[in-house]
């Protein structure tokens, strides 16, 4: 598909909205079956198969399962042999000791030409461990070329936060236009390809290890707010009916396995169930901040949480600094001086971030692992001290956070890498005392 047909294609999509739904879909009509799920004879000729991503057992309230109706079942496939990982890694990250410094990094660097968005996957770190489904990895994509290969994560789920260049999705499921301020979300073991709609993207990947992302809890706030299950978009059904040689590459326990298909394994044509990948536009996150002093916990702008066994700790929050106004009366309004039990990587889709007034852009990220001291840089401090608390509107920016319970450990390649920045430390140079005695 060239890049005027991804993108002529992109831009006719629609739609199922609702996060959590049961959806159904059919791209052929009658190839759903009605009032079962495995018939003896499935609908036009197709293999019923069913895809779990939660454990049969596990409540129905948090239980993920859809149903596929098939051109052929996912079994029909040779072995799988090991191939090379890139600069993909995964946990347990044992090759470097847990850093306690803040660290910022600069959008990675150009990359070789025909790097898709498999190859061009590059791990910041992680923690946990991928064989007992427990944590999380931060990874970074920079690519320059449409995926031919189809690849699927039997590790986790993949959180896409696209910052340069749209993507085009093909799912299993049918497709996902995915674009700067959109996140994209593909379930554990759903196999997709993707498609460059510009000559390059670039972005952010949270792979999750642990509990599938959920809605968060809105206590106090009640019925509404935050982000809306309404605006989370699953892909109608689409199928491909090819024949010929398909490379489909699976990433299980930290490696990656290969396996030449005789025919296109996103050959679903009908489907059912709430296993789904899904999109969401980050600008039409209802912001829920105060009114009236002090600035809120950055928790208020949670946008997807993974749960962890203890009620409140997540495995991951993801977090967004969607615009919003600034009302609080004497009230230092940015984001305030921390130290934090939960670790925190921080990415920035456009714009600039409201702490950091310079140094921190778009494609780059920041590492505040766990009780870590952080907060804004000296000339945001200043300036906020001394500004008029007029009601001030934020939306130059659209930045989001990765919040995770565990400390992050770094891969060795970004420990060493050449846009790492060494002088991070001295934005918080100059904070000078202020402190008066009155007697």
């Amino acid at each position: 598909m060239s890049g005027d047909e991804a993108r002529k294609t992109a831009e006719g999509l629609s739609y199922l909205s609702g996060f959590g739904n049961e959806h159904s879909s059919e791209a052929v009509p009658g190839a759903l079956p009605e009032g079962r799920n495995s018939p003896q004879r499935a609908p036009l000729g197709l293999y019923a198969e069913q895809l779990s991503g939660t454990a049969f057992t596990e409540p129905r309230a948090h239980n993920r399962r859809s149903w596929l109706y098939r051109v052929r079942p996912s079994a029909a496939h040779p072995a799988f042999t090991r191939t090379g990982n890139g600069t993909l890694r995964s946990a347990p990250f044992t090759q470097t000791v847990p850093d306690p410094n803040r660290l910022r990094w600069d959008p990675l660097p150009e990359p070789p030409a025909g790097t898709d968005f498999l190859a061009a996957l590059w791990t910041v770190g992680g923690n946990g461990d991928v064989t007992q489904r427990a944590g999380m990895a931060v990874h970074l994509y920079h690519a320059n070329a449409s995926m031919e290969r189809v690849f699927s994560d039997a590790d986790g789920e993949l959180l896409i936060v696209p910052e340069r260049g749209g993507l085009l999705l093909h799912t299993e499921f049918g497709m996902l236009r995915a674009e700067p301020g959109h996140v994209a979300l593909i379930p554990r073991g759903v196999r997709f390809r993707v498609t460059l709609l510009d000559d390059t993207a670039r972005g952010y990947v949270c792979e999750n290890y642990g509990a599938p992302f959920r809605l968060p809890d809105l206590g106090p706030i009640g019925a509404n707010g935050l982000a809306a299950a309404r605006d989370f978009q699953a892909p109608v059904a689409a199928y491909e009916d090819v024949e010929g040689p398909v490379e489909v590459v699976n990433k299980f326990c930290g490696n990656l396995w290969t396996a030449t298909y005789g025919h296109s394994p996103l050959d679903v044509v009908a489907w059912h169930g709430n296993h789904v990948p899904y999109l969401y536009d980050l600008r039409r996150f209802n912001v829920i901040g105060s009114i009236s002093y002090d600035h809120p916990d950055p928790s208020i702008f949670t946008v997807l949480t993974s749960p962890s066994d203890t009620p409140g700790l997540a495995g991951i929050d993801f977090v967004v600094f969607a615009p919003r106004w600034l009302v609080g009366e004497d009230t230092f309004r940015p984001p305030y001086f921390h130290r934090n039990v939960m670790s925190e990587y921080m990415g920035l889709v456009e714009g600039a971030y409201d702490a950091k007034a310079e140094g921190f852009v778009p494609g780059g990220g920041s590492l505040h692992n766990m009780m870590s001291a952080h907060g804004p840089d000296r000339e945001t401090f200043e300036k906020a001290s001394a500004a008029e608390l007029s009601p001030q509107k934020v939306d130059d920016g659209l930045a989001f956070m990765f919040e995770t319970r565990w400390p992050v450990t770094l891969t060795p390649h970004a420990v060493r890498a050449e846009h790492l920045q060494r002088g991070y430390d001295d934005v918080w140079r100059g904070l000078e005392r202020h402190f008066r005695p009155l007697h």
